[in-house]
């Protein structure tokens, strides 16, 4: 016996280490079953199969971020993400030979530009620039890694960078592996910088709206404080204005050769493929890619300790706010475990010590914790906004005395284990996704960490005590040791607006295509079979009992759950709805406190939001599938017998005009109402909506009544769990505590505002940036044949980074950060589709970029080329997509909803491939030209302007009372 022991012992031992010839490392008891490979060239290669969908999450990361930038010459990182969408060597131009000339000019006068201090030669060499570059976009290919990307059939397109990375990803079918890593090979290896003034564009209008950031602006001053040496503090990811006005190409080159290289990079994936194809396929195209045996080691002096708090102020138009922050060390270190524990146990938004101590008790208007951990350095940040009459100093105390209690130990000590499960539980709904787990690989690279350390994460959070917790937050989060950002309403005087020099549109060479993508469009790849959703088998329904009606789907994955209580009734019916469960949200029972209700379903680790939409009303828990019960108990308690506190809805009432005050200072949130407003009109903010007079007068016996009555109303169950349909019966039967004779409700259906006439509503926002918005609605209503058209439409013209929208808006003509402009289909049966088109940019382009929506969306620009592409990411989408999981059943609902029996999807997808051109301009011509628009502008009235908007229809200056509704 001791011999077959010994010989498993062995075995054991065996599989759990790399295998003999180091061909990959692997961790014992990874659930990722994680492949982790280095490439001779220094390469790293990250894997884990997910054979759910036929899809691989592919996400490139750099170690190189906002912190490697140049003290001298900051934002390099950010730009050359940018920049890395622009083609190669062999793709992007239809001759590079002849464009490389062109392109070596450019760089050369950019250097002397950034050398340059009157404003009149450098308006000379910029004119050169902006010819000569001109004359470069004839031979150019603007967007063809876009083209590329739709063509292999990748979806979500995208790239970020931060102070300690650049990450480039894509979501590819299985069966294109090959072309993916051939272009991606090509794109990291003969990146060409071309398009650069148009791009340096969209940069400045990504720098000019960070600068009405309040938010941000404060996390940065936050910074400043406590990194006085390190880039984190010194210098930021998108630069400062004075560089971005001086770029550099030359500087930027460097920057690429120096950082990217495959010693410096790691590619992470996650999905349906076999792990030995894909390391061959890499190795393929990346396995000759050069490492930099001179890579530059990031050093940087250490901080020193705080030792008297330092309090900053920063103004800008948004809400007034405390923010309150301590540093701790990096990701790497082994301290840094204990900030994942005392981040939750200060907030979870659920069960914390301010969630308790402040939320519930209503003491702070919002508040939020969270730890933010880098590789360098982490910091825990506080932030509290007050209540009306409250000062920010108040705010800050209230947080300090938090803070002063997790120091002393002043918590329950259950709360680390239920912390833990938490973590554990939020660690599951990470890995169900590919771009989770590719996510994670991607952290555990730039960290520095090794995979190992990472899979064990949760048995060393497991041993984490009470002692611990109190050592590490003495020692990191002391009463001296804090940076303090007190967030005023005021002029940012700081603020200089940058102006970019008028730009010749460049030329999109829409039917050009260069010889690698006729050979990527030309490559056969096995075809993937689709496999359309079949709610007969895909999903089950039955009767609980009469007015109840579950629909389920068993989760096979995990032993996570979720099920929602739906109920048509919303805010078009009562507009106190949404305040009568916030109401609730705040009281217990007369068998549990509100606080015991929080902590209870922590230790479940499980949650519940009660959610009011127009016409709908779902209560949701979710969480472990073993607790589901339990929770449901919890929350139906609540829902029957919260008791009433006139105390605590007083405050409520209070609290909820502040938020409202607080809402019209944010300019994200008034382009909301804004957009609201034109879309479904001033009656149905007035239905939807309480004014503060009836807020304030509103009662804690009507609103009760308002809650405990769901019990008694008919309302359909969504499950998606682990549990079977006997066993999620039986506990319904053993908790779902509905009346016997429920009471029907009828579905209300919001109904859009019809655009017979040309209306301009202006609504007041003091900012250098405008949004805008133009929509138009006809009253056509749902037509399930109409639906392949419509959907090429979009794909085509304005959906993505490949689409006519793009192009014109931002290549082409430098208007915006980002444009789009879309048909969408009606939401019910009741419903109709509506076009709009949006864009936010500087205020002086206002007229440029109205103009140039209406040129190409009643002319608009036709390509074959670009519409074979369009057809080729839709089938590729139809071939790949896996409705899955919760989403069977929501589908469900919502093709319900517009009476659709038959799959969309396939209708799509037989019908879209044999479309032509010519089918394509008659559905512009049906269904988009010559609309009739009401446009919503948000801005700076004195600079818009006036003259021209009186052209497009009758002007109406709206408050933002009226868009709001209070």
């Amino acid at each position: 016996m001791k011999k077959i022991l010994c010989a498993m012992l062995a075995v054991a031992i065996f599989l759990c280490l790399p295998s003999c010839n180091k061909k990959y490392e692997k961790v014992c008891g990874d659930p990722l079953k994680a492949r982790i490979y280095t490439l001779d060239n220094g390469l790293k290669v990250y894997m884990s199969v997910n054979k759910q969908t036929p899809r691989i999450q592919t996400l490139i990361a750099v170690r190189s971020g906002g912190k490697n930038d140049p003290s001298d010459n900051t934002g390099l990182a950010h730009y050359l993400e940018h920049l890395m969408f622009k083609g190669t060597t062999n793709f992007g131009t239809s001759d590079y030979s002849k464009e490389k000339p062109m392109l070596d000019q450019i760089e050369h006068l950019y250097q002397v530009y950034r050398t340059k201090t009157d404003e009149a030669e450098r308006l000379a060499i910029y004119h050169k620039i902006d010819s000569i570059s001109y004359e470069a976009s004839k031979i150019a290919i603007p967007n063809e890694y876009d083209k590329l990307m739709s063509i292999i059939g990748s979806q979500n397109s995208n790239a970020f960078t931060s102070n300690d990375e650049t990450v480039y990803q894509e979501d590819i079918p299985s069966n294109e592996i090959d072309n993916w890593a051939k272009i991606q090979s090509d794109r990291f290896k003969n990146m060409v910088i071309r398009g650069f003034h148009t791009e340096l564009e969209a940069v400045y209008e990504e720098k000019n709206m960070s600068l009405t950031d309040d938010m941000g602006k404060s996390m940065e001053t936050i910074d400043s404080i406590l990194f006085r040496n390190h880039p984190y503090g010194s210098q930021t990811v998108l630069g400062t204005q004075d560089h971005l006005k001086n770029p550099s190409i030359t500087a930027i080159k460097k920057q690429k050769d120096t950082y990217y290289v495959p010693n410096n990079v790691a590619i992470c994936v996650s999905g349906d493929f076999k792990p030995e194809e894909m390391l061959a396929i890499i190795k393929k195209y990346f396995g000759d890619w050069k490492p930099n045996p001179n890579l530059p080691k990031f050093k940087f002096k250490p901080e020193q300790a705080i030792k008297a708090p330092v309090i900053k102020n920063v103004y800008g138009a948004e809400a007034p706010f405390t923010m309150l922050s301590w540093r701790y060390p990096g990701n790497s270190d082994q301290e840094s475990d204990i900030a994942q524990i005392a981040g939750p146990i200060l907030s979870n938004g659920m069960a914390g010590m301010i969630d308790i101590d402040l939320a519930q008790q209503q003491k702070i208007l919002r508040v939020g914790c969270f730890p933010y951990g880098r590789p360098d350095y982490g910091e825990m940040l506080l932030i509290g906004y007050p209540k009306e009459g409250q000062t920010l100093d108040q705010v800050k105390k209230l947080l300090l005395d938090e803070v002063d209690k997790l120091r002393k130990g002043d918590f329950d000590d259950n709360l680390i284990k239920a912390t833990v499960n938490n973590i554990k539980l939020s660690d599951i709904r990470k890995m169900e996704s590919n771009s989770g787990i590719a996510m994670a690989f991607v952290n555990s690279f730039i960290n520095g960490t090794d995979w190992k350390r990472d899979v064990k994460m949760i048995d060393r959070l497991s041993k984490i005590t009470k002692q611990d917790i109190m050592a590490w937050a003495n020692k990191y989060m002391s009463a001296q040791s804090y940076a303090c950002v007190l967030k005023q309403i005021g002029e940012d005087k700081n603020i200089k607006k940058i102006s970019a020099p008028k730009i010749t549109p460049i030329v999109t060479n829409r039917d050009k295509q260069s010889t690698f993508l006729k050979d990527i469009q030309s490559t056969k790849v096995a075809p993937i079979e689709p496999v359309f959703v079949d709610y007969k088998k895909d999903m089950s329904t039955f009767d609980f009992k009469k007015g109840i009606n579950v629909l389920y789907k068993k989760n096979v994955n995990d032993y996570i759950a979720e099920v929602n209580f739906i109920f048509n009734e919303g805010s078009l019916t009562d507009a106190s709805l949404p305040m009568a469960f916030e109401y609730a949200s705040y009281l217990g029972t007369p068998t549990r406190s509100a606080k015991e209700i929080a902590s209870q379903m922590y230790s479940l680790a499980c949650s519940f939001n009660m959610d009011v939409s127009d016409n709908k009303t779902t209560i949701s828990i979710s969480g472990l599938g073993e607790n589901l019960g339990k929770a449901i108990d919890i929350v139906e308690d609540l829902i029957a017998n919260a008791k009433p506190d006139e105390k605590i809805l007083s405050t409520l009432k209070e609290d909820n005009i502040k938020k409202r005050s607080d809402a019209k200072m944010d300019q994200s949130s008034c382009n909301d109402a804004l957009q609201n407003y034109i879309e479904y009109g001033p009656d149905y903010i007035k239905k939807t909506t309480l004014t503060n007079d009836q807020v304030r007068s509103i009662n804690s016996k009507d609103l009760l009544q308002k809650v405990s009555k769901y019990l008694s109303f008919e309302h359909t169950i969504l499950y998606y769990g682990p549990q079977s349909e006997g066993k999620f019966k039986s506990t319904l039967t053993s908790h779902h505590k509905a009346a016997n004779n429920l009471e029907p409700l009828k579905l209300v259906y919001p109904q859009m505002v019809a655009t017979n006439t040309p209306q301009v509503f202006l609504a007041q926002y003091d900012a250098r940036q405008f949004y805008y918005e133009q929509f138009s609605n006809r009253g056509e209503k749902f037509d399930f044949t109409s639906c392949p058209q419509i959907r090429l439409f979009n794909e085509y013209f304005g959906g993505g980074m490949n689409t006519i929208v793009f192009q014109e808006m931002r290549e082409a003509r430098a208007l915006a950060y980002s444009a789009y402009a879309l048909l969408q289909s009606p939401k019910d049966k009741e419903g109709s589709y509506y076009f709009y088109a949006t864009i936010a940019s500087q205020n002086d382009k206002l007229e440029q970029a109205i103009d140039a929506f209406d040129l190409i969306i009643n002319d608009m620009p036709e390509s074959e080329k670009a519409f074979d592409i369009a057809k080729k990411s839709i089938e590729s989408g139809s071939r790949t997509k896996r409705v899955i999981g919760m989403r069977v059943l929501r589908n469900y609902m919502s093709d319900h909803e517009l009476g659709i029996k038959e799959s969309l999807d396939r209708q799509i997808f037989e019908k879209v491939p044999k479309m032509t051109l010519s089918d394509l301009k008659a559905t512009q011509q049906k269904w988009i030209k010559g609309r009739t628009y009401n446009y919503g502008i948000l801005g700076d009235i004195k600079d818009l302007d006036m003259s021209y908007l009186n052209t497009l229809g009758t002007v109406k200056v709206v408050s933002l009372e009226e868009i709001f509704g209070y």
